[in-house]
């Protein structure tokens, strides 16, 4: 293995050229159209044929090569032929980070069927839900997942068949079946803009929203990261993030399986063990969020932080403050920093390096992915309209609501494919924009245009807020108080904690006299998963409202959770003892110069 010190600039090199790393991108997505029957699965299967032996995807419960891979995915394909799940028909995955996972959506998709990934975090009612979003015919549940599952049926409205995963020795194992599943050519003939998988978004209301992932996607995604990133086949790319979420199930695994790569898949993130597997897999390239890199940014020295051979990161959410002493501690050639939603019609991508900035459209890209920002009213929660009707653009260095144009644009720019239900996807559309019958896409984002023409991100619109890398729908979290005992109403939102990412939510909560602090804790955990949950409490008379009857949030948000700014009883969750603990100034103090870690 070749381990060398390294510094922040000694590989400018070997960086590839930004005008290369575009030309590369459109190069591999441009067969999309062209072979519009060729799947990830035809891509791995290409690889097996090429590079049988060159490892495909590795983690510490197992490795596939490139032959094995394949040879499992044709395994779930054979399954789900033999179960009879007609195209169209989804199977439900809920399973934690591990090579079999990407065999299993690869393989149900490879004959037309979708893949529903569900959140491996939820609980109860929030799982029923998105179970039943999805209607699934069937569902593959880990061994250890099956609490959370069983959990959940008294809520579900859809009855899956169940199949489990890890435990052999039980009548629903799903080795068996597909041990005993004959594999044979099949006749289905599945094109790329058939729906592959639904992945669950937050959106900015409401319980999750199953996003529509057409394999269209599925390529474009796996092709545009492959040539930006400049992947080959002696990479290896480290993740650590959800395979249920589309960064880490699609972008990372699928970027490098078009590129003859290895993907190196942790169960989850540990700031304690990063490093240790980065050099122990020798790995060039990791994907990330944020909120990853500012853990790491606070962890303890390592003796292995910058002997390794990474070229690359790749993510979002790294924000300017943290970028350079991130790369420069941590001795990191490239970032590539981009901008992306599951169900967005346009992707934005800092492939120069500029620190702070999430991308911008080169001007012979401008066909592709029209984008614009427009200026936004707090008020009504829409864009501002001109005395024509018509919305407004953004002057440079000014924030407003970003949006993508809706069309069939050429080889799939500017599709908007949806949620699941028609509804939802109505309120992401925005008509009459810049002319009379044009549609856009909201991103429910707030953006800036600096003066070299990068977009930077300031905010979200609305009730959604992001904490722990994952999106939090307020509305969904307000629902689980107001139906604890002793809460007569609850107005949540998310604040700002120094020296962390995001927003941390904090629920201002009216209460009867009978109210109990500690069941509350407890009503909250067996509801929601671990990011969802107010890290702050605050306990009022009455919650303001505005005109329209709206909870008033704004004075709330700005008055965060100090108590020298508030003079009502305040809690902080102590995840320790499982419980909300008063909140003074002294522990204030310490949560704000990052001495207690929340």
């Amino acid at each position: 293995m070749n381990m060398q010190l390294k510094t922040a600039t000694d590989s400018t090199a070997a960086r590839p050229s930004v005008a290369k790393s575009w030309l590369k991108a459109i190069e591999l997505t441009a067969r999309i159209d062209t072979e519009p029957h060729r799947l990830l699965s035809d891509v791995v299967a290409e690889r097996a044929q090429m590079t049988p032996d060159a490892a495909a995807v590795l983690s510490d419960h197992g490795t596939f090569s490139y032959r094995q891979f394949a040879e499992r995915i044709n395994r779930y394909a054979a399954w789900t032929l033999a179960q009879g799940i007609a195209p169209g028909d989804t199977v439900a995955l809920l399973m934690p980070n591990q090579p079999d996972y990407l065999a299993a959506w690869l393989g149900i998709t490879k004959v037309g069927c979708v893949a529903a990934l569900i959140n491996t975090n939820l609980v109860g009612a929030a799982l029923a839900h998105c179970l039943d979003v999805a209607q699934p015919k069937h569902i593959i549940v880990s061994a250890e997942l099956k609490p959370a599952f069983d959990g959940a049926r008294p809520h579900l409205k859809s009855s899956p068949r169940l199949w489990l995963h890890g435990d052999s020795n039980d009548e629903s194992s799903i080795e068996a079946a597909l041990t005993s599943a004959p594999i044979a050519e099949h006749e289905r003939k599945v094109s790329v803009d058939d729906l592959a998988l639904l992945i669950y978004t937050s959106g900015t209301t409401g319980l999750p929203k199953a996003a529509r992932v057409s394999h269209r996607r599925v390529m474009s995604w796996a092709g545009w990261f492959a040539g930006l990133t400049g992947a080959t086949p002696d990479d290896r790319m480290y993740n650590c993030l959800p395979l249920y979420h589309s960064v880490g199930g699609v972008v990372a695994t699928g970027s490098m399986l078009f590129a003859g790569g290895s993907v190196v898949i942790a169960e989850k993130f540990s700031a304690r063990r990063f490093w240790d597997d980065i050099v122990r897999h020798d790995c060039t390239l990791f994907q990330y969020i944020g909120e990853l890199c500012r853990y790491l940014l606070q962890a303890p020295t390592s003796a292995l932080e910058t002997q390794h051979r990474l070229r690359l990161a790749c993510g979002n959410g790294l924000r300017g403050d943290v970028w350079e002493a991130f790369q420069q501690r941590f001795a990191i050639p490239r970032i590539l920093e981009f901008y992306a939603s599951t169900e967005g019609n346009f992707s934005l991508y800092n492939v120069e390096g500029e620190p702070g900035a999430i991308g911008r459209i080169p001007s012979f890209l401008a066909h592709r992915f029209p984008a614009a920002i427009v200026k936004f009213d707090q008020d009504s929660g829409l864009p501002l309209r001109g005395d024509d009707g018509l919305c407004i653009r953004c002057a440079r260095g000014e924030a407003g609501e970003a949006i993508g144009r809706i069309g069939e644009a050429e080889r799939g720019g500017g599709r908007f494919e949806g949620y699941t239900s028609d509804a939802e996807s109505d309120k992401k559309v925005l008509r009459d924009v810049f002319a009379k019958g044009d549609a856009w896409f909201r991103t429910g984002d707030l953006m800036i245009l600096d003066t070299k023409g990068f977009f930077r991100f300031v905010d979200r619109i609305g009730d959604t807020y992001r904490w722990k890398g994952e999106n939090v729908a307020a509305s969904e979290v307000t629902e689980v108080i107001g139906s604890a005992p002793g809460v007569i109403d609850a107005s949540v939102y998310g604040v700002e904690v120094p020296h962390q990412d995001g927003r941390a939510g904090m629920a201002a909560i009216v209460v009867a006299d009978d109210f109990d602090l500690d069941a509350l804790y407890q009503h909250i955990a067996a509801a929601l998963p671990a990011y969802a949950r107010p890290l702050f409490i605050r306990i009022r008379v009455a919650l303001d409202l505005t005109g329209t009857f709206k909870q008033a949030k704004q004075d709330l948000v700005r008055e965060g959770f100090d108590p020298r700014r508030i003079t009502e009883p305040l809690y902080v969750a102590d995840a320790a003892v499982g419980r909300y603990a008063a909140l003074d100034a002294e522990l204030y103090d310490r949560i704000a110069n990052a001495e207690v870690r929340v």
